[in-house]
């Protein structure tokens, strides 16, 4: 997501304030799965144990998520998804602890995923020989600013961009109206994809398949949602430096509990239309990767499960092709 610098208030500060133990705490959970994992594989019960635990503490961590997502966020969508994960997680691992057998592969994919996005949200810059190598964060943000520039000088706009306060080449500044009020609209981590890609990532990093198709599966996702998640900052950027969405400000600046008016096409154009094609864009690339790697349906049979409560046939429904796979209920 791409966000409006100006608008903070105590409430989010605090919020922030909190991140570092929010990601030591996601770092303690990838790592109790790791091991959860680890036992299973040598067919040790305490696995199915340890497992089950994690995903209470796994919905504990969404708990914590919360707030950040409703205060500085302001995101209903993150919001709402959030709450949903924490009865979800507790409900996987009872059903995990009764003998659901399956959910190993799931929770081997939220190991990899946190495995994969973490570091990029943790690990800082380092200096080694007087050199200094910056912090994964940066590279991939200031990559994904760059790109995004380019794609709005295609289109023939082109604002300033200039650092944020971290430093990072990442924000850019427009001057909107006769009145030449500044816009700043900077790039952040949630703008790069990374935690769509490291949904994939781990996902297909879970499941029992062939490396060929494992590899065709990440080819099929993980450019996809780069070059979407591409248009969609550009799509932002553009649509909230040009204020092309200023509809019906006062009912959006209610619904997010917002006063400024220039925010209310970011508001629009990220908090409520791009969320929402990212989730029918999510579906689709699901679909897609499924194609390729069938096995990765057991998966989302129990990820529908914990949600209904019902077991369904995807392959049957979605007609993907069957290939051999471990179906232990």
């Amino acid at each position: 997501m791409i966000g409006v610098i100006g608008e903070s208030t105590p409430q989010t500060l605090s919020v922030l304030a909190s991140l570092p133990d929010t990601f030591t705490f996601a770092w303690i959970v990838a790592a109790l799965f790791v091991v959860a994992a680890v036992l299973d594989r040598y067919g040790r019960e305490e696995g199915r144990s340890l497992a089950a635990g994690t995903w209470v503490l796994f919905g504990a961590f969404w708990l914590t998520m919360v707030p950040y997502f409703a205060l500085e966020h302001l995101s209903y969508v993150e919001s709402a998804l959030s709450l949903v994960a924490v009865p979800a997680c507790v409900y996987a691992g009872y059903l995990l602890y009764r003998g659901r057998e399956s959910l190993f592969v799931l929770t081997r994919a939220v190991a990899a995923m946190l495995i994969i996005y973490l570091p990029f949200e943790t690990i800082p810059a380092v200096s080694v020989g007087g050199v200094t190598i910056p912090e994964p964060k940066r590279v991939l943000i200031e990559i994904v600013a760059s790109q995004t520039a380019t794609a709005m000088s295609l289109l023939g706009y082109s604002p300033a961009l200039i650092e944020n306060s971290q430093g990072y080449l990442s924000t850019f500044r427009w001057v909107y109206g006769p009145e030449e009020h500044v816009v700043l609209v900077s790039v952040v981590l949630a703008c790069t994809g990374i935690g769509s890609m490291a949904i994939f990532a781990g996902l297909i990093a879970a499941v029992d398949a062939p490396i060929e198709r494992k590899i065709r599966g990440l080819a099929v996702s993980i450019p996809l949602i780069y070059v979407l998640n591409i248009a969609r900052t550009t799509f932002i950027t553009v649509v909230t430096g040009n204020q092309y969405m200023h509809w019906q400000p006062e009912l959006v600046l209610a619904m997010f509990g917002a006063s400024d008016p220039y925010r209310v096409s970011f508001l629009v154009s990220d908090r409520i239309i791009s969320q929402l094609l990212a989730v029918v864009a999510l579906v689709a690339i699901t679909y897609l990767v499924a194609r390729q790697i069938p096995e990765l349906v057991v998966v989302l049979e129990d990820v529908l499960y914990v949600l209904t409560g019902e077991e369904h046939d995807l392959l049957a429904a979605l007609d993907l092709p069957r290939e051999p796979t471990n179906r232990t209920r």
